[in-house]
């Protein structure tokens, strides 16, 4: 049996890393595996645990086909390592921290694949943001529209999105994710 793949996604500042480093040890005692991406920006970068290249690293292995997945988005290279495709046919799940706008293309590699959006009340994204400080004001506002305009797409085509609120507690989301993953499994969804 193929394991399926969680393609997790949400707004810059949603909690996505969080809940990723919050469910990292249920996800392994479920068989799940949590992958590590590749970008292009300094390991300085605060932020998820990602593996940092140039962008001239990034694009020989990209050439040398180690990505299964691979997009640019905000200025950056991301891509998922090949050896997700391994892990799926061994049965193992596999969850990715993925991109809202590469969601279509991801589908059709992975047309089983298993969308969770990550959403965040419009006022504590705000203020993570703000917290944040990577972004001035307008910035900040305009990925406010653009998340305003992707959450209200209930579907990819025939796929449906799950959403996942992040706007409580961490321990509070970790427990609904590994809920929707169970329920999902048994309805027999992929």
């Amino acid at each position: 049996m193929d394991g399926r793949l969680i393609y997790l996604m949400g707004p810059s500042g949603s909690g996505k890393d969080s809940l990723i480093e919050a469910a990292r040890a249920p996800l392994q005692a479920i068989n799940c595996e949590v992958v590590r991406r590749v970008i292009t920006r300094s390991a300085e970068s605060v932020g998820e645990e990602a593996i940092g290249v140039s962008r001239e690293e990034f694009g020989r292995r990209k050439d040398r086909g180690d990505f299964a997945l691979c997009w640019h988005a905000n200025g950056l290279d991301y891509g998922i390592p090949g050896v997700i495709d391994q892990w799926l046919k061994e049965g193992r799940d596999v969850l990715i921290n993925g991109s809202r706008g590469h969601l279509a293309q991801a589908l059709k590699r992975y047309p089983a694949l298993l969308p969770i959006l990550l959403t965040v009340k419009e006022d504590v994204l705000r203020a993570r943001l703000l917290r944040r400080g990577r972004e001035g004001a307008v910035e900040i506002e305009a990925r406010l529209r653009r998340n305003e305009l992707f959450t209200a797409h209930a579907s990819e085509g025939d796929t449906p999105i799950h959403r996942l609120d992040n706007s409580g507690e961490l321990s509070v989301t970790v427990a609904n994710l590994m809920n929707l993953l169970q329920i999902s499994a048994a309805q027999g969804q992929t």
